[in-house]
């Protein structure tokens, strides 16, 4: 088969669909397809496995992601192409390959990644219903099939009324090698923070609930690693100053190379996101070894299943609790919980094993194999 993927930006030291969509095109050319990835900008490019073409954008309509080229680029590839799969929402490059489909008669996969969900819907509001009545709903409407990371995406899905069949297929996560992730003594021991700072993520929460501990757990800081998103993470620096929040390092931006030296150097990941769609850096954190506190606004139950973890309650007082908890423990003890946790993505998420069942949703689409079970009518 030839598989176009089409994201609107990629960048190198992003994470979230600008890591997942590159690898999941890698691990979809090791099968054997023909892959090519479409984005606005520069794309990372691929070690020879797929390739990829980027595209300018109009600059005076350049956070719509306007692109007559990409456009153009879409309805040359439809002339081979088997399947078209999308990823996001909001911007024209998720809504180009519906265009094309309706002339050309190709099957299209969207997946929302994230950005169907309640809280998403709120932020921006307005913007993005008027976004939706102009071409958005339809683009949702006429795609062959909906891709959910999780089955609580698959329920936002079914909340706006849209009975599109739904491909339920989490995101992989690159599983590092074992000498890479072997921890490194500090002088402290960290809590670790390693995501995006911006307002859904809960990074208030976290420094007020560390405030509520740091006394009785002098021997851990806090290090919160992540790019500013929307002027967040000013603000979290200060909030931080005003409730006396201390041992807590702002990191800011880290290249992707980089992470794996947070993690190593770390005992505990923590994320109390108010809602996401999956969570790629929770399973970063178990691939490297280390046990994670998850609120429920992301959908890692198995933490506790798996005994990896805990997933609670998003509010401060269960996370000053747990915590508490959690931070009491040995570092053997965090080390046991956390080769649970990397026992589990190696089981269930590896890129190989996710590439391998969304080639099965595709074959199905283009008519050469029967319905998976991943797939919902």
């Amino acid at each position: 088969m030839r598989i176009d993927h089409i994201v609107p930006a990629i960048d190198e030291d992003a994470t979230g669909p600008a890591y997942s969509v590159p690898a999941l095109c890698s691990a979809l050319a090791d099968l054997g397809d023909d892959v090519f990835l479409h984005s606005l900008g520069s794309p990372i490019k691929g070690s020879g496995e797929y390739r990829s073409c980027s595209y300018p954008r109009l600059p005076f309509l350049s956070k719509l992601g306007f692109s007559p080229k990409m456009n153009e680029g879409l309805r040359e590839a439809a002339g081979e192409t088997t399947v078209m799969h999308t990823h996001g929402l909001w911007m024209m490059p998720n809504l180009y390959p519906a265009q094309v489909a309706r002339t050309e008669g190709i099957p299209v996969v969207l997946s929302p990644r994230g950005m169907m969900d309640r809280w998403a819907w709120q932020h921006h509001r307005w913007r993005k219903r008027a976004m939706w009545w102009a071409g958005q709903a339809r683009a949702v409407r006429s795609a062959a099939c909906l891709h959910a990371t999780a089955p609580c995406e698959l329920e936002y899905v079914r909340e706006l009324g849209i009975s599109a069949p739904v491909a339920v297929v989490p995101n992989g996560v690159t599983i590092p090698d074992a000498n890479s992730i072997r921890k490194r003594a500090g002088l402290r021991r960290t809590l670790l923070f390693l995501a995006r700072v911006h307002r859904k993520k809960g990074v208030d929460i976290l420094l007020r609930a560390w405030r509520n501990i740091q006394e009785r757990f002098a021997d851990w800081q806090l290090v919160i690693v992540g790019p500013d998103d929307g002027g967040w993470l000013p603000r979290m620096k200060v909030l931080a100053a005003e409730i006396g929040a201390r041992r807590v390092s702002f990191e800011g931006k880290i290249p992707q190379s980089e992470k794996c030296r947070y993690f190593a150097s770390s005992e505990l990941y923590v994320l109390p996101t108010h809602n996401e769609n999956w969570g790629v850096s929770v399973a970063e954190a178990l691939a490297h070894g280390l046990p994670a506190v998850v609120s429920r606004g992301a959908p890692w139950s198995g933490l506790e299943s798996n005994g990896c973890g805990w997933w609670i309650e998003n509010n401060v007082e269960t996370l000053t609790s747990t915590l508490r908890t959690a931070l009491a423990l040995s570092p053997d003890e965090l080390a046991s919980r956390g080769a649970s946790g990397r026992r589990w993505v190696e089981e269930s998420f590896s890129w190989q094993s996710v590439a391998q069942t969304m080639r099965q949703v595709y074959l199905w689409l283009a008519g050469q194999g029967p319905k998976p079970e991943c797939v919902l009518t």
